[in-house]
């Protein structure tokens, strides 16, 4: 376990590189809104309320009309201008995550019409049978399909949402509706999702994000765990390559958590740390058949990763409990979600929600 002390200069080091205007990018130079709000939410863990609040006023500039962001800005400019459904859907659980941490009402109050848009936004994109499609693109047509981790992390926001409403007085039993028909689809329905199983998000993600829990949980993470995870190392990003991830690993520490594997989740945490850098900052990755870090780069949305992972384990803030706390309560029940008559198949970036 990393000290307090080190997870705050792991912060830090996310707010070393926050640009002016408030964006937090990718190594690469964009921000996109869902990597942006995770370092927010690390940020948050460790007190650095001014990076925060520069943040916020970033994604309340750049949310379109619509309620959603570009997938991608540079220097605040839109490079690719398809808005992706999980990107809009997190904003809903940093502002959740920022009131569990700070309890700040008027921060939340004046973050709701941000969250309010970006969830219609989210349940425009939803289909018949439950799932989200992943964008709408710059002519504003919908996808002709859905991801599995994109749509896992949507629930998460659903749910948060939900929460949001409820604590504002202004409750949004649609969200709640939308978010117990995804649970039954990702439970129930792999058919629903593009195939993208070689990577490992597509793996945990559903219990990560609250639609699948207790012994289903439990099974859908044994059933590939020797499969992405290297003991001493952490997991692979995907199956089929000898590379190691920082961001992923520490994500699976936190859905181990939210299932009560404490000691496995610990024990990933501690094999992740060879990533650390010494200014507290973290490699992206390692490449372990050549032995070099992979990419060659230190990555925002990896410390952001790490101190929420050290969040759940040290219950470092009021919010450690975010991932374990936030899940759907019909997943696997047919008549209680609504989903008993939905009709079977339909047609059907990086796969997962960093695509």
């Amino acid at each position: 376990m990393i000290s307090r002390e080190e997870a705050v200069r792991t912060a830090e080091s996310i707010a070393a590189v926050q640009e002016d205007d408030g964006g937090v990018p990718w190594p690469e130079g964009h921000v996109d809104a869902w990597n942006h709000v995770e370092c927010l939410m690390a940020m948050t863990v460790a007190g650095l309320d001014g990076p925060v609040r520069r943040g916020y006023a970033w994604l309340e500039r750049h949310q379109r009309p619509d309620g959603s962001w570009p997938m991608k800005l540079v220097g605040g400019v839109a490079t690719e201008e398809g808005g992706e459904s999980n990107h809009a859907a997190y904003v809903a659980v940093g502002v959740w995550h920022h009131h569990l941490v700070t309890g700040d009402r008027g921060f939340t109050e004046r973050s709701w019409p941000m969250v309010k848009s970006a969830l219609d936004y989210v349940v425009g994109l939803q289909t018949e049978r439950g799932e989200i499609v992943w964008e709408r693109d710059a002519r504003g047509a919908a996808s002709t399909y859905a991801l599995l981790t994109g749509c896992s992390s949507i629930h998460q926001g659903l749910r948060c949402g939900v929460l949001l409403g409820d604590l504002l007085g202004d409750p949004q039993p649609h969200w709640e509706l939308a978010a117990d028909r995804l649970a039954h689809v990702l439970a129930e329905h792999p058919e629903a999702f593009a195939d993208k199983s070689r990577f490992s998000m597509d793996w945990y993600y559903p219990v990560l994000g609250g639609a699948v829990r207790g012994p289903q949980g439990a099974a859908l993470i044994e059933r590939e765990w020797s499969t992405f995870v290297v003991r001493g190392l952490g997991i692979r990003c995907v199956s089929d390559q000898p590379w190691v991830t920082g961001a992923e690993t520490c994500e699976l520490v936190l859905a181990l958590d939210a299932l009560g594997d404490a000691e496995r989740a610990a024990r990933l945490f501690a094999d992740m740390q060879h990533l650390r850098h010494e200014d507290g900052s973290y490699w992206t990755g390692w490449q372990f058949a050549n032995g070099r870090h992979f990419p060659h780069e230190r990555s925002a949305y990896t410390a952001a990763a790490v101190v929420l992972a050290a969040d759940a384990l040290a219950r470092l803030s009021p919010a450690s409990g975010l991932f374990r706390d936030v899940a759907g309560t019909a997943a696997s029940d047919p008549e209680v979600c609504g989903c008993a008559d939905l009709p079977g198949d339909q047609p059907d970036t990086r796969a997962a929600r960093r695509s």
